[in-house]
């Protein structure tokens, strides 16, 4: 073999090797998104010659999913048509490239070989943690409420494989004994069956009693709740949508982790007064949460500012107020948490096909599976008057929908009083108790599961979980 052919093979697998290990294990990407346009034209016999590289590339694929580190968006995790970024400044950029419906010939070449499927999956035995990461790609613990109680909140002391998961409103002794029985691993509980803070583990607690029994059995307990309830697709979604499509809004705005949250703004006389004030700045906070947010200069001096964390803000200002040009021009502003667009508390829908009281009360009971509800009809309503905006939030939705201007309020329950002020506003309100707002979701959920875990992982709805309040 020429040694310019060995040479250039060589390269190749270097730059395949480059490309796996700029890929993280971790979630979902999708199949039509992969391109290998941006490769030289290799000989076939190179390609070839790395087909066992390729082979253990899909063997990985199989085995977990992935992400990069690259990526515009943590959100829309996928490779995108051009992917010069995740290729080292050595391969060029020919002409050569030509495509293959939007792929490059070698993508087209490999195809029979090489064709990652639409949803990667776990495989084979599946871990504790790695479940926590499935749940957290699905609804992540960040949109959940500051006072809220999510997570995992019983982790056993010695790691078994996962196998069965229980998904459960609320995890009462019923659920607990169907849990034993089905020799559980984790329990999915949607409320979190720990929330206050204890002092004790003891028997005559039922909550207590529940933990000392998850971890004698080595069941772990894993909660949602407001993720849940706040993540676009999620239990507030779903209820709303008991009366038909339309254009839906978030009532309570879920706002982003901004690590970053004041700007600081000052002047230097000189270049060399600016790099010795960010250096300084540098060395108060161990060089980890500040960012330069540029520079300008004019007749006046230069201006610069930089973006520090709450824990930065302290030290930051006092090493510019040392400085006299920066101490006489310093402005502190306060940044706002941005926005996360269909993520939130409650929902507003506009109903694309209004439909009267009465055929909202029964198509709500389909959608729960209740025979019963409780209305309590607006001032100047009947019936047959007509429902085309419909505020929902699932649980006790009084605090989100207070204030909402809507023909019905859907939730789980409301005080007396709560009731009288909607209805004298001419809001109709419709209850369903509190859990029966929500339990509807986890056969959603169960098939949001089941698709990314392995076949060996069986997702189970709880049988024994109900609502503690009935008609008689």
């Amino acid at each position: 073999m020429p040694h310019s052919f060995r040479s250039t093979q060589r390269k190749l697998e270097r730059d395949i090797l480059w490309f796996l290990q700029k890929v993280l294990i971790v979630t979902e990407v999708h199949a039509s998104s992969w391109s290998f346009c941006c490769l030289p034209e290799y000989h076939p016999l190179m390609l070839t010659g790395c087909r066992n590289l390729f082979l253990t590339f899909s063997s990985l694929v199989n085995r977990k999913t992935w992400t990069c580190k690259s990526f515009k968006s943590k959100s829309d995790l996928h490779f995108s048509a051009s992917a010069a970024s995740f290729f080292p400044a050595s391969v060029p950029s020919s002409p050569r490239h030509r495509t293959v419906n939007g792929s490059s010939s070698l993508h087209h070449r490999l195809s029979s070989t090489f064709q990652p499927p639409r949803r990667f999956r776990f495989t084979g035995p599946m871990e504790l943690k790695e479940t926590l990461q499935v749940l957290e790609q699905i609804a992540p613990l960040s949109l959940a409420e500051s006072w809220d109680n999510v997570g995992l909140l019983i982790e056993p002391s010695r790691p078994r494989p996962v196998t069965t998961i229980l998904l459960t409103n609320d995890l009462t002794d019923a659920v607990m004994a169907e849990a034993e029985a089905l020799n559980c691993d984790l329990i999915i509980s949607y409320h979190p069956p720990l929330f206050r803070p204890i002092k004790r583990l003891n028997q005559k607690d039922w909550k207590q009693r529940l933990a000392v029994r998850a971890v004698e059995a080595g069941i772990a307990v894993f909660s949602p709740h407001t993720s849940w309830d706040s993540v676009k697709g999620g239990v507030n979604d779903w209820l709303v949508a008991g009366l038909g499509s339309g254009q839906v809004s978030v009532l309570s705005q879920a706002l982003g982790n901004a690590s970053h949250c004041h700007r600081l703004e000052f002047m230097a006389r000189s270049t060399e007064e600016l790099n010795k004030v960010m250096e300084e700045l540098k060395a108060c906070d161990g060089e980890t949460s500040l960012i330069s947010a540029g520079s300008r200069a004019d007749s006046t001096g230069i201006h610069a500012s930089v973006l520090c964390s709450d824990s930065a803000l302290t030290p930051s200002v006092q090493t510019l107020l040392q400085h006299s040009s920066s101490n006489q021009s310093l402005s502190i502003l306060k940044l706002e948490k941005p926005p996360l667009p269909g993520h939130g508390q409650g929902r507003l829908s506009v109903l694309e096909q209004p439909v009267s009281v009465a055929e909202a009360v029964q198509k709500m009971k389909s959608h729960l599976g209740l025979g019963h509800l409780r209305l309590a009809l607006g001032w100047g309503q009947t019936l047959e008057s007509s429902v085309r905006t419909v505020a929902a939030c699932a649980g006790s939705g009084a605090s989100v929908l207070s204030g909402v201007k809507a023909d019905l309020y859907i939730t789980g329950e409301m005080s007396h009083h709560e009731v009288l002020d909607a209805a004298a506003k001419g809001t109709s309100v419709l209850l369903s108790d509190h859990s029966n707002s929500e339990r509807g979701f986890l056969a959603v959920f169960r098939e949001r599961l089941a698709v990314r875990l392995p076949e060996s992982v069986t997702v189970v709805v709880s049988k024994a979980d109900r609502d503690p309040l009935v008609v008689v």
